[in-house]
């Protein structure tokens, strides 16, 4: 990932002229989303929610002493690195944006970064992509992100079936960065607490027949299936194998497995079946249900939370500093994000940007109760949920 690509490095600076900064117009953001491929039924609710901070800081007045943020949609595919990388070459060459919301799948966010954003020097917010390689990629301070770490997520998945009572499983992953990422670290974790992963194996996505990677996973045994795969793709279909030759009923599931379609299309027949989500409580999520809302959006839909709170950063941090330039405002996102300063919730945005302007201090709390550790990561907490009445009910958050 760290391999910047000579074609990209040329681009950089032929298109330098393009992305300078501009003093007056509006300020461009790119959206770079999986409009297709295997999150699609996600990415909609995703990008209106993030568009929704640009709309609200545009009906306050804009930024930067009235100018306008407009959104610039980018699709990353989610899985296909080459298509994900020319869109966002395209964003930053063709259109000029300031920075960019996204991406969102880690194998597509990994290669924007090392071969757009890093040699072009824009500043990226990532709201979903977890890999934990992402925490050391060579990102020049330009990468941050408002969903936790898979290391994180490893460890939630397997004090679940600890506490269950579940201490033998099989785990089936996308076979991707996100997917080995997140398997890896969750069989460390459950290893470490006393559990046996009978086998770990990847997937492919898309595929029509999965009846030979569930017929491994059937014999190897287990007291449940562990699916770090996604929700309208590959996870799906291993999971629908698997009821279908009857060699699992139970499956706790991943991030990427959480969406209505899922529920739609297999709900009735995984009750009982469980996993983890990041997600949020509190003022700042309140607030959030309501404007999204109010607008048509459905912001209980997967990562929507995560993706309002990265494009407000992103304008929050142009205001603190003065200017859409990613070297200057880099350095500005941890400080908006972070205590100390005036506590800001979804609705506040224009509120925020005077207290900015004014030369006053901001702690963006966000929808996610937002907090930015390390070089730029989100601390966050999970909703861990069970399958009833196809539909997720809530158990508890950790």
């Amino acid at each position: 990932m760290k391999k910047l690509l000579l074609a990209t490095a040329l681009t950089a600076a032929a298109g330098t002229a393009v992305h300078a900064e501009s003093h007056d117009g509006p300020i461009k953001i790119g959206v770079i989303l999986g409009y297709t491929g295997p999150i699609e039924s996600l990415t909609p609710q995703m990008a209106d929610s993030a568009e929704l901070a640009m709309t609200e800081i545009n009906e306050g007045g804009g930024l930067l002493d009235g100018r306008m943020l407009e959104p610039v949609r980018a699709d990353s595919t989610c899985i296909d690195s080459s298509a994900a990388t020319a869109a966002a070459e395209r964003l930053v060459t063709s259109d000029g944006v300031a920075a960019i919301m996204g991406a969102d799948c880690s194998g597509v966010t990994g290669a924007v970064l090392a071969n757009v954003a890093v040699p072009n020097g824009i500043v990226m917010i990532s709201p979903s992509a977890t890999s934990p390689a992402l925490s050391s990629a060579d990102d020049n301070d330009l990468f941050f992100r408002t969903a936790p770490s898979d290391a994180r997520q490893g460890e939630v998945l397997a004090q679940i079936l600890k506490d269950r009572g579940i201490e033998d499983v099989a785990v089936t992953y996308t076979n991707n960065d996100y997917g080995k990422g997140l398997s890896d670290s969750f069989a460390s974790s459950f290893e470490q607490n006393g559990g046996t992963v009978t086998l770990s194996a990847p997937h492919e996505d898309d595929k029509a027949d999965y009846s030979a990677e569930i017929g491994a996973l059937a014999s190897a045994g287990g007291g449940a299936l562990v699916v770090l795969g996604y929700a309208d793709s590959g996870g799906k279909g291993m999971i629908r194998a698997a009821l279908d030759s009857g060699a699992f009923d139970t499956f706790m599931m991943g991030d990427g497995m959480f969406a209505e379609s899922l529920m739609s299309d297999l709900g009735s027949d995984m009750t009982g079946s469980f996993g983890a989500v990041p997600w949020s409580e509190g003022e700042g999520t309140a607030a959030f249900s309501k404007i999204a809302a109010d607008a048509g959006i459905n912001g209980e839909s997967t990562f929507t939370r995560e993706s309002y709170d990265a494009a407000a950063l992103l304008a929050l941090a142009m205001q603190a500093a003065g200017s859409t330039s990613s070297d200057a405002f880099k350095s500005k996102v941890m400080d908006v994000a972070n205590a100390p300063g005036e506590k800001i919730m979804p609705g506040e945005l224009a509120k925020a940007i005077s207290i900015l302007k004014d030369g006053g201090e901001i702690d963006y709390v966000g929808a996610t109760n937002v907090e930015l550790i390390g070089s730029g990561e989100a601390a966050g907490t999970y909703r861990e949920y069970e399958i009833k009445d196809a539909d997720y009910s809530t158990t508890g958050f950790r």
